[in-house]
């Protein structure tokens, strides 16, 4: 049983901590405006990525699974002038409706949006040699984490720290025979870093106004 009306009063209570401007508060109105899921990261949540990201001095970030923008806006306003940040998004019209509220918010130097399949996008990258990143956001379908996360690990550098979000999925994981395929994506996922010698991992549950979910935090070795 879940007191839903209880995290959201929580969240709404620490949301003085959390303070959205007028450029994020309409990304998340332009991503709603445009039908896009309501799925984006809680402003919170959003909040801890740019805290993560200032604090590993991040110069270049990657981010897979873009949607509206709104996760994005947090991760290139934690970035240097000189920062930048990829983030992959597999349908056009999420990346066009992304790409000008990003632009409208004043990042769009920072910000390119790759637009395809991200696998195939992250397999160019390796191939092209691409700079190392910093920090690496995966927000993306959740069947292809385990494949997300060894790429990720491909375009990282030791300390490079990986985020994955939407990992507890409610508390599925637990149960091996579950039929959603989100979550024997995350149990493939958590299969390849227990005891992976070049990711050490934790998960975290949380409960707020995206219900009961969780994030991984992985960071790279040598």
């Amino acid at each position: 049983m879940t007191d839903q009306p209880l995290f959201d009063a929580v969240d709404e209570y620490f949301g003085v901590l959390v303070p959205e401007d007028v450029a994020l508060v309409e990304t998340r109105a332009a991503a709603v405006a445009a039908g896009l899921p309501d799925i984006a990261v809680a402003p919170n949540q959003g909040k801890l990525l740019h805290l993560l990201a200032q604090t590993v001095g991040a110069r270049r970030i990657l981010e897979i699974g873009t949607l509206g923008g709104y996760s994005t806006l947090w991760l290139a306003r934690a970035l240097p002038a000189d920062g930048v940040l990829l983030t992959l998004e597999i349908d056009s019209l999420h990346a066009r409706v992304a790409a000008d509220s990003l632009e409208q918010a004043g990042v769009g130097d920072l910000v390119e949006v790759l637009v395809g399949p991200a696998v195939g996008t992250l397999d160019r990258l390796i191939a092209e040699g691409t700079e190392p990143f910093d920090l690496i956001f995966v927000d993306a379908d959740k069947q292809s984490l385990a494949r997300y996360t060894e790429q990720a690990l491909a375009l990282s550098r030791p300390g490079t720290l990986v985020v994955v979000d939407n990992v507890v999925r409610a508390g599925g994981v637990v149960d091996a025979a579950h039929p959603d395929d989100r979550v024997q994506g995350v149990r493939r996922m958590v299969d390849l870093l227990t005891g992976h010698p070049r990711l050490d991992a934790t998960v975290v549950q949380t409960v707020g106004s995206k219900g009961h979910d969780g994030f991984a935090l992985l960071r790279v070795l040598g």
